[in-house]
C-alpha cells in the first residue's frame, strides 16, 4: 500500500480493484467518487459483482427486519402475560386479605362466646354451690 492509502483517514481509504475500478474519496464529504478505467476492467463482472453484494445486503436487511419484527412481537406478549399474571396476583392478595379480616373477626367472635359461656359457667356454679 502506499502512504496515501497509509494516511487516509478511516472510512475513506482509497480502494483500487484488479480489474481497473477505484475508489477514493472526496475530502470534508462522506461520499466516494468511482473511477473506471476501461483498458483494465471488465464493466459488466463489476457490475454483476455490486450487484451481488447489494443483494446480498438486502437480504441482511430483510432478516434483520423479519427478526425485529419477531422480537418486538414477543415483547409485547410477554408485556400481556406480565400484565396478566399481576392483576391475577393483586386479586388474590385482595382474597387473601379478605379471608385473613374475616378470620380476624370470626375469631373475636369465638373469644367473645368463650368469654360468656365461662361467665355463665361461673355464674350457675356460683348458684348452685350455695345450696
Amino acid at each position: 500500500m502506499s502512504n496515501s492509502h497509509r494516511n487516509a483517514p478511516y472510512g475513506s481509504a482509497h480502494f483500487r480493484s484488479r480489474d481497473g475500478l477505484s475508489t477514493r474519496a472526496v475530502p470534508n464529504s462522506n461520499e466516494i467518487q468511482l473511477q473506471i478505467d476501461p483498458v483494465h476492467g471488465d464493466l459488466d463482472e463489476e457490475i454483476t459483482g455490486l450487484r451481488k453484494q447489494i443483494k446480498q445486503l438486502k437480504n441482511v436487511a430483510q432478516d434483520i427486519g423479519s427478526e425485529a419484527k419477531f422480537q418486538n412481537d414477543f415483547i409485547t406478549q410477554l408485556q400481556m402475560t406480565l400484565i396478566k399474571a399481576q392483576a391475577g396476583v393483586k386479586n388474590n392478595m385482595r382474597r387473601l386479605n379478605k379471608g385473613i379480616i374475616q378470620q380476624g373477626s370470626n375469631h373475636v367472635f369465638h373469644v367473645i362466646l368463650f368469654a360468656l359461656f365461662c361467665f355463665v359457667l361461673v355464674y350457675l356454679w356460683s348458684k348452685f354451690s350455695k345450696r
